[in-house]
């Protein structure tokens, strides 16, 4: 049996050396599309992408956390956590936090 499993991690290794794309390196690591495992990776790596941008913009604002959750009537903690990439945002939070407390556009596109 663990002869198996380290013919399957050396055939795991092999394959993702041969990969071309990033696409093809995700299909080896964590499932096609649609899979139960696949569908997590892409979530949180969605909220990666928000809560950096959040960051990024935050700062380019030149505003602590502090100053952000003050004009938008929240608490630092909350900012921090959604920085981190620890807690779910809604979408009208969301609008609120970029166009109201940094005085950003946000666009949304689905595909």
């Amino acid at each position: 049996m663990s002869t198996l499993k380290t013919k399957n991690k050396l055939s795991k290794k092999q394959r993702i050396l041969k990969s071309k794309t990033f696409d093809e390196l995700l299909d080896i690591q964590y499932g096609k599309i649609g899979t139960n495992k696949r569908d997590q990776y892409e979530e949180k790596a969605q909220y990666f992408v928000i809560s950096e941008m959040l960051k990024e913009a935050r700062k380019e604002a030149n505003l602590t956390q502090k100053e952000l959750a003050n004009k938008i009537g929240t608490k630092k903690s909350y900012i921090s956590r959604l920085e981190n990439g620890n807690c779910d945002i809604q979408l009208s939070t969301l609008y609120r936090i970029f166009e109201t407390g940094l005085g950003r556009k946000v666009n949304l596109l689905f595909g």
